[in-house]
């Protein structure tokens, strides 16, 4: 399951040494509980390789400003607390596996 990340907490996750993978969404947006489960499954998958979070846009409006979330769902992915990638919009899982799986690579963490 991933973890619920708020502006309480999203910069000591970021702050750590794992890939992080976040996803904004909300409840009321269609294409978000679409990718909803897909985050989840990458989230059991990785478990200890890549920190993977949600973000809930309408209680953690820091972290959206932070980082100027205009659309949803967006994933973005940091490592060493820089963002390095995106994906704006669903996207099925693979398109998320072959992001996570070359940003291990470049780190030698595959």
């Amino acid at each position: 399951m991933a973890l619920k990340v708020t502006d309480e907490n999203y910069k000591d996750l970021l702050d750590g040494e794992k890939l992080v993978v976040l996803d904004f969404w909300a409840e009321w947006c269609g294409p978000c509980r679409m990718v909803g489960p897909i985050i989840d499954e990458l989230a059991t998958e990785y478990e200890s390789r890549v920190e993977i979070g949600k973000v809930d846009v309408d209680d953690n409006n820091d972290i959206v400003v932070e980082y100027g979330i205009r659309n949803i769902p967006t994933v973005l992915f940091f490592k060493g607390s820089k963002l390095v990638d995106k994906q704006i919009g669903a996207a099925g899982k693979e398109v998320f596996k072959e992001k996570i799986d070359k940003l291990l690579q470049e780190d030698g963490f595959a």
